[in-house]
């Protein structure tokens, strides 16, 4: 590879940060306020889609800012693996800011100058992981974000959201304290007598460390496995990310599905195929254990995932497993597998984001965030429950949807290298990925609110919540079996337990909260997008699209090529 000096790295991490000023500064001119966000993410998604050409081509782009500490340099560089998460992110976060846009002011939500300002530091923190030279650089940036999400984490002010902060906060500097410490061990083993060590980034390993003390060569990759785990949400490090679905919906689908559950993925592909090497790995005996870890992860929490009757809480341990996806083939080792899961950081952001931006919007159109509450809600959303359709399909590894081409080289690459445990988790997983989303598919097109089932599969919690009351001989309603407090709309009960209310007004409420009609059934919306406003639809149908993109020409979209760069350049095997 050819490295080249310049200022382009060095540019796609400044932009967004630089626009934090302008974006509070037009604090009570709320168009303008999002014309810098949307014009410092076309400019962050240019600079870093301009250097993609030539990545491919074999060179590197590098933007060198002098010495960080003795020995190691504050460099910015452009290679391969972190082109593949930087143009991610940047594609990402310009389709979030249109649908932010349409969500904060569905919502009428408060606080909207902060959010535009904190996601965009967010996504500055994030680039700088992406080109980090080295894992210090990493570790400095991998700070920031933390620092960055924790006011769009804790956005709603609420004692729930204070305190998914707190648990974010204590995990992640948890976890950054652990990548520091594995930095500066791998920096001390690789040096020498009169030799500085070093923690730069070298396709197939930093070549020191394999004569280093295994003993301390291992201490250090579980340091840094650790350290990367917590944002990664390998078991046990996982629960703040379910608490932290608290935060609005645009901040879990693309900091909590591609951000910052990126960066932790992101952190061990450093670790596995540019600091120790898939070689190295496997000479020290550490790739099983973490495969290990990994298929635990990914089985037990679609498990828990059944369980879940909120939305976003079952997509949330969906993601919980589908890092561990990604997390298991880099662990495997063999290239087909590094290939599916460096290919599935990708797949699964299109997917997931999908899934997270139709749970907004039935949020800001609905205010339903309850599958049990979901039955028939196809009439009344369409587009957005096809397309919820169209990503669940994918997140399952149904074919022409692209999270079966990552699966499919996660399989072979299992097999090829004898892991059948491991294959058979993922076949395991596949199938309790069918079991957690296809009740959602089904409660909304194939169910009547009258005639749901109770939701969800595993855990016997009352569906079937919108069937008209059942009255009393003098036009009261009679009580149910749950005292009358029917759910936490206010149908049989406001939300405020100031008494039951009659049944025009819970009528009523209905109607206008979640737009059914007086026979309490959904309202029929055509499929010409009036469910809801564009700026939500039009992000929602690109992220789905992106799905089929990668599921039916794979070979043709450039993140395909970039990852089997990254894996012929780390291991010499052309897959």
């Amino acid at each position: 590879m050819t490295e080249l000096t310049s200022l382009r790295p060095l540019a796609a991490v400044l932009v967004s940060a630089v626009i934090i000023v302008p974006i509070l500064a037009s604090r009570g001119r709320p168009n303008l306020r999002e014309a810098w966000t949307v014009l410092a993410a076309v400019t962050k998604f240019g600079l870093v889609a301009s250097m993609v050409p030539g990545v491919l081509a074999g060179d590197v782009y590098v933007t060198n800012l002098g010495t960080f500490v003795p020995g190691v340099e504050f460099a910015l560089r452009a290679d391969p693996l972190g082109i593949l998460f930087g143009l991610l992110a940047s594609m990402l976060w310009l389709v979030t800011s249109f649908y932010s846009i349409g969500y904060m002011r569905g919502l009428d939500e408060h606080a909207q100058t902060r959010y535009f300002a904190a996601f965009a530091g967010s996504l500055s923190a994030a680039m700088g992981i992406a080109f980090a030279s080295n894992l210090l650089v990493l570790f400095v940036f991998y700070e920031l974000l933390t620092v960055a999400t924790y006011p769009l984490v804790t956005h709603d002010e609420t004692d729930e959201a204070r305190a998914a902060g707190r648990k974010y906060l204590a995990y992640t500097f948890g976890g950054g304290v652990a990548v520091l410490s594995g930095a500066i061990l791998v920096f001390w083993v690789t040096g020498a007598p009169g030799v500085p060590g070093t923690t730069a980034f070298s396709a197939g390993g930093i070549a020191a460390l394999a004569a280093a003390d295994p003993v301390f060569a291992r201490a250090a990759f579980a340091l840094l496995v650790v350290g990367f785990g917590v944002k990664a949400a390998l078991m046990p490090m996982h629960s703040w990310l379910p608490d932290a679905m608290v935060a609005p919906t645009p901040v879990s689908g693309l900091l909590h599905a591609v951000a910052v559950v990126k960066s932790g993925v992101f952190g061990i592909a450093r670790v596995v195929l540019d600091v120790f090497g898939p070689d190295l790995v496997a000479d020290l005996g550490v790739g099983v254990i973490l495969a290990a870890v990994a298929a635990f992860t990914l089985v037990v929490s679609s498990v828990i995932a059944l369980r879940q009757d909120n939305l976003k809480r079952r997509l949330a341990f969906s993601t919980v497993s589908q890092l561990s996806y990604i997390v298991l083939g880099l662990a495997v080792l063999n290239p087909l597998s590094l290939v599916g899961g460096l290919l599935h950081i990708p797949a699964h952001a299109f997917m997931k984001l999908t899934l997270f931006f139709c749970a907004g919007a039935l949020h800001v159109e609905t205010h339903t965030d309850d599958i049990s509450n979901m039955a028939g809600i196809g009439r009344r959303m369409p587009l957005t429950m096809a397309a919820f359709g169209v990503a669940a399909l994918g997140m399952a590894g149904i074919p022409l949807v692209a999270g079966f081409v990552s699966k499919y080289f996660l399989l072979i690459g299992t097999v090829s290298s004898g892991g059948i445990v491991f294959t058979v988790a993922l076949l395991v997983s596949g199938v309790l990925n069918i079991a957690y989303f296809w009740p959602v598919v089904y409660t909304a097109f194939f169910e009547s609110p009258g005639e749901a089932d109770p939701k969800p599969v595993v855990e016997n919690v009352l569906g079937g919540r919108y069937g008209a009351p059942e009255t009393a001989p003098d036009g009261g309603s009679t009580p149910d079996d749950d005292d009358g407090v029917r759910d936490d709309h206010g149908y049989a009960a406001d939300h405020e337990g100031q008494g039951v209310v009659d049944d025009a007004e819970a009528a009523a409420q209905i109607e206008r909260d979640h737009g059914h009609d007086s026979g309490l059934a959904w309202e029929h919306r055509a499929w010409n997008g009036a469910e809801s406003t564009w700026f939500m639809l039009g992000p929602i149908l690109f992220a789905a699209t992106g799905s089929l993109v990668l599921g039916i020409v794979p070979d043709t979209a450039v993140f395909l090529r970039i990852v089997r760069l990254v894996v012929a350049g780390a291991t010499g095997v052309s897959v």
